[in-house]
């Protein structure tokens, strides 16, 4: 079977939220007479929200379709997934463009959008886009020619390194955290990363492996700038490609793909077709091709 499977293109991106602001007043210079003000300083408490309302939120998010699309699946690829995601990790990500602590990336595009936000409107958002079925693309089966992973198709390197890590380099497998089907596992919210666009995958890997962040999250960021130091840059593009194409298999029955789509696929099948065919991996009981990983 081959490894390149297509899935419908729909429509993702997140917000923020709110911090506590303050600010003081200052009488202005009087005449010698004139008994200066007391300097008075208020306050705003923070703002607080409660879990996000789905249906509030698909108002809320006809602001972000322009980029994301309504239901969280973009037309363009430059532009990330957000559909699937979990709501506490949409209303973070808005937070953190809304204080400035997300700069990488289309942050500061982003910077207008979370400001008119409030902590609610961030849950709401999320809560919306987390009902969404998250689509998935095309696994880039490029047929790598040179170096360490010659003779390997460029999903390849990132599905090994997804299922297995890398033991010499204390890198753990993604599935441990993002799951088989890349839809994060629930409990510490963390994101949904099957289907998600490769370009932004490998922007975001990047960005891990860097080692500088404003996030106050550290812990987080720490365990991820561990995964990634030591990702070459194939390895990482081989993350993304392999990420693109992870998805859900009951999905498939919900594909529709435009003639477009259908024709592009095919010619892109007809040249892999045409390549030498690469050495299979070794064959793990967890290990899927990208496009055809799914859970039963």
């Amino acid at each position: 079977m081959s490894p390149i499977r297509i899935l419908g293109l729909s429509g993702i991106g997140a917000l923020a939220i709110a911090a506590a602001v303050s600010f003081a007043q200052n009488n202005p210079e009087g005449t010698a007479a004139a008994k200066p003000a007391a300097a008075a300083t208020t306050t705003a408490a923070a703002e607080t929200a409660t879990w996000g309302d789905p249906a509030a939120g698909a108002t809320k998010a006809a602001a972000c379709a322009a980029c994301h699309g309504l239901d969280g699946n973009p037309t363009d690829p430059q532009y990330p997934r957000l559909a699937g995601m979990p709501e506490r990790y949409v209303a973070h990500q808005i937070e953190l463009f809304k204080k400035g602590l997300r700069t990488d990336g289309r942050a500061a595009e982003m910077l207008q959008y979370a400001n008119a936000l409030t902590a609610q409107d961030a849950r709401d958002i999320g809560a919306h886009f987390a009902k969404q079925k998250a689509g998935a693309l095309v696994a880039d089966a490029t047929l790598i020619s040179t170096g360490p992973n010659a003779g390997k198709r460029l999903y390849e390197v990132g599905q090994d390194l997804y299922w297995r890590g890398d033991a010499k380099r204390e890198i753990a497998g993604c599935f441990g955290c993002h799951g088989s089907d890349g839809r994060g596992n629930a409990g510490p919210s963390f994101p949904h990363i099957g289907g998600q666009n490769a370009n932004y995958v490998k922007q975001r890997l990047a960005y891990y492996r860097a080692g500088v962040t404003q996030d106050p999250n550290k812990h987080l960021y720490a365990m991820m700038n561990d995964i990634t130091k030591s990702l070459t840059d194939e390895e990482i593009a081989g993350l993304a490609a392999y990420v693109s194409g992870l998805h859900d298999r009951s999905l498939d029955t919900d594909v529709a793909l435009t003639p477009a789509q259908i024709e592009a696929a095919k010619a892109q099948q007809a040249a892999l077709d045409k390549q030498a065919p690469a050495a299979a991996p070794a064959a793990t009981a967890a290990a899927a091709p990208a496009a055809e990983a799914a859970t039963k």
